[in-house]
């Protein structure tokens, strides 16, 4: 099977197989190039474009965006909220424990990760303020816990005044009282995120004024990010990677506007892997395309036939990530890590709160 580069309408030389080890994926970042703040103001961060038919690279600036795109093209946003699911508390004996809230069950019973893990049981009862405890239930077989929260009012309120904003890992320091409203994009709507859509953290409201004043139309999606987002893939081969499912939703108005870019062969940009992701997931079930909501566990790899997306916004993403073997899909995984490479030597800033790329 032969790697198909859609921007060309070329076949590559490489066979697919050429590009399914893990290491294809690895890179050495510095560790100072990992943004632990973002910038002010949010379109201020740099962009790199990347022509992934020639692999020519440029060096911008986000607000730039309205100028780089064309008049026509139809722009995709993941309308996702991201929830402070960081739940900190203490065991009756005075234990500090961390409740990881990663995603609604029946019954009031909620999907979620303990730390330590080991030293919960089940049964265990963790105070986390007056009106909100975690008893802990059982524990699946991927090693997260059910949890039932024990608490009065309504829930979400209760987690947006209790809970803390689920910053990643990398990101090493806690989170402060400006990271709810920082790690969160301007058109955020729908709750349910465990991890914002990152590439959409750099629009400010003025820039999309200024997109939609150009002539680009915007149309919003709904995937709800979870944990599997960081995790990197640990089998040698990426076939051998069993991607995490998460919940999407495409409405009427949205899809109208792609059905309606599709017919009219005006390019569609995806604001981030996220976006890609729920694009491609839908269209597995038939063009032009319906409302809809489903879960997907689509892993994009080279190789696949990307029907909707023709252009991506993204952040840099880890090394041997899932995300990065997706846009090395998109754009050619030579041409990715040299732009890698470029932006690591022009001293860009990586990961959530760090620079962009516009693929095209």
């Amino acid at each position: 099977m032969k790697r198909f580069d859609n921007s060309s309408g070329e076949e590559h030389i490489h066979d697919v197989k050429d590009f399914e080890n893990i290491k294809k994926y690895d890179y050495e970042l510095p560790g100072e190039l990992i943004a632990q703040f973002p910038v002010e103001p949010r379109d201020s961060s740099r962009l790199l474009i990347l022509d992934r038919a020639t692999g020519g690279l440029r060096d911008s600036v986000f607000r730039e965006l309205p100028s780089l795109l064309r008049e026509n093209d139809l722009l995709v946003v993941n309308d996702t909220r991201v929830f402070p699911a960081r739940l900190l508390g203490e065991k009756s004996t005075g234990g500090k424990v961390e409740i990881f809230l990663l995603e609604p069950l029946e019954n009031g019973l909620w999907q979620a990760l303990v730390k330590p893990g080991r030293r919960v049981k089940p049964g265990t009862i963790i105070k986390i303020a007056e009106n909100l405890s975690v008893d802990i239930v059982d524990q699946n077989a991927d090693g997260s816990r059910n949890v039932l929260l024990i608490h009065s009012g309504n829930i979400w309120e209760t987690i947006e005044k209790c809970g803390h904003t689920p910053l990643p890992l990398y990101i090493d320091r806690p989170d402060k009282p400006e990271d709810s409203g920082r790690y969160q994009t301007v058109f955020a709507k729908e709750h349910g995120a465990v991890a914002a859509p990152t590439a959409g953290l750099h629009f400010t409201n003025e820039l999309m004024d200024n997109l939609k004043e150009k002539g680009i139309e915007i149309a919003g999606v709904t995937l709800h990010v979870g944990w599997g987002t960081f995790r990197n893939i640990s089998a040698p081969n990426i076939r051998d990677h069993k991607m995490h499912s998460e919940y999407y939703n495409i409405g009427k108005e949205a899809v109208e506007s792609i059905n309606s870019a599709i017919r009219e062969k005006r390019r569609i940009v995806a604001v981030g892997t996220t976006t890609v992701r729920t694009l491609e997931s839908a269209a597995l079930h038939g063009l032009p395309l319906a409302p809809h909501s489903a879960k997907t566990d689509l892993f994009i790899v080279p190789g696949f036939d990307f029907k909707i997306t023709k252009a991506i916004i993204t952040n840099f993403h880890l090394p041997k990530s899932s995300l990065i073997v997706m846009i090395s899909a998109f754009a050619g995984r030579d041409n990715v890590m040299a732009a890698y490479e470029h932006a690591i030597k022009n001293r860009y800033r990586f990961y959530s709160y760090g620079d962009a790329m516009l693929i095209e």
